[in-house]
Parts: structure tokens; sequence; C-alpha cells
């Protein structure tokens, strides 16, 4: 994962009796500025494709993480990648979330990784228009060990099922939906977290033409627009997460 850098080596004054001292001449010599080793080392063969890959394979998937994603691929589904899921779950255990809103259960691939995170006895609500994915992550979530009684899975456009949920009553809300859905997502979580909980974005680097001026695609507008707004919001404390396909993640104030 970038982007990391060497602290510069502080400078020695020299002491009086060092500056008294007469060092010998010597005829000058043209000579190419030295290199710290490790900064040799690290910037030898590395790159930022490196680093993220890495990264992505820091936190490794057991069994079901792996045949979740699998069945995925299957039903032309992109889920989120180990990287972005092990920052779910981080997230969802930092805030010692109790109650998660997923929109977009897919085959329960991100659903896994946030109630890994979750307490024992939280409840997450999934969010999906695809019965059949729901019907795959449901196999998955038991496979993973959850009881039936820590997930409810609801099938339906978000749009929809988001304003009959309850307003400050969420911990997280975790949108991996269309860009076109992200605006009206975002402003959705702001009403149904508490103050402190977590809003986290999924694809915000827009297939990684997010900072290309000249991407000017639908898709990529509206992302740019959406990040942009939640950044200058009073009601946001955001950061954005190189991970996967780019995880905004931003804490209610």
């Amino acid at each position: 994962m970038p982007r990391r850098s060497l602290p510069a080596e502080a400078r020695l004054r020299p002491t009086t009796v060092a500056s008294t001292l007469t060092v010998p001449t010597r005829p000058r010599t043209t000579h190419r500025p030295r290199r710290c080793p490790i900064a040799t080392v690290a910037g030898s063969g590395s790159s930022t494709t490196q680093a993220q890959h890495f990264a992505e394979s820091y936190v490794t998937e057991d069994l079901v993480l792996r045949t979740a994603r699998s069945l995925a691929r299957e039903v032309g589904l992109d889920a989120v990648t180990p990287g972005a899921g092990a920052a779910l779950r981080l997230l969802a255990a930092a805030g010692n979330a109790r109650a998660v809103v997923e929109i977009g259960t897919g085959t329960g691939v991100s659903g896994v990784w946030l109630l890994r995170g979750m307490r024992a006895d939280g409840v997450l609500t999934t969010i999906d228009v695809e019965v059949e994915h729901q019907r795959i992550a449901r196999r998955i979530f038991a496979e993973a060990g959850f009881a039936a009684g820590r997930t409810r899975i609801i099938t339906g456009r978000a749009l929809d099922v988001l304003p009959r949920l309850a307003d400050g009553a969420y911990d997280l809300v975790f949108v991996d939906a269309e860009a076109t859905g992200f605006h009206a997502c975002v402003e959705a979580a702001l009403r149904l977290l508490r103050p402190g909980g977590v809003l986290a974005l999924n694809g915000v680097l827009a297939s990684d033409r997010i900072g290309d001026p000249s991407a000017r695609d639908a898709e990529t507008v509206t992302v740019r627009e959406t990040i942009k707004a939640v950044r200058e919001s009073e009601h946001w404390i955001p950061a954005l997460l190189p991970v996967g396909h780019g995880l905004l993640a931003a804490v209610k104030c």
C-alpha cells in the first residue's frame, strides 16, 4: 500500500574542538549524491502496483470467503477485494458496531467481513434487488457460522427500503451500489447513522479514473461530485482509503 517516506537525517553541528582542526586539502572530485541504503533498497524494483498487491494479500481469506468470491464471479458480480473487506471488518470492530446497514448484498463477501468485525450480538441489515444473490448469501452466512438472527436480509431497491429504517439507529452504513445512487445513499446514511457512526462507500476510485481530469463520463463525474460533497460537508470527517476499488470512510459528526 502506498505512500510512506523516510524522515530526513538530522545534521550534526560541528563542535568547537572540531572547528579548530586542520583538514588536509585533497583534490576536488565530483561525487554522486549519497542515498540512504534503506531508501535505495525500498526504491529498487518496487511500484505502487506491487505495494497494493501486497496490501491486498496481507489479510488472507478462508474457504468460506473464497467460495463466496467464486460464486460472485459466476453470477457476474465484482465483490469487494480482500483489502477492502479487511478495512470494513476493521471499521466495524473499531466502532464496536451492533447495527450495520449494507446496500448491496451480493453473494455475501462483504457481509461476512462486516459480521466478523461486529459485536457478537450485532445484526447486519443487508439490501439487494436480486433474490438469487441473496439466496447464495444466506447460505454463505450460515457456512461462516452466523446464526440466522444475525442477519436481516431485505429484497428490494435500496432507495425504497432505506426510508423505512430508523433514524440514528445504526453504527455503520456500507454502500456497494451503482454510482448513480451514491448521492442518495450518502443522504440516507446521514439520517440513519448515530453521531460517531461510519459511512463506507465502495468504488470511489471509479476504475482508476477518479484522478484523471479528462475523465468526464457520467459515473466518474458522479463519484467525483459525491466524494467532494462529503469532503466539504460539515457533517462528515472523511478519508479516502486506496484499497480495492477505493473506499471512502467518513465519520458522522
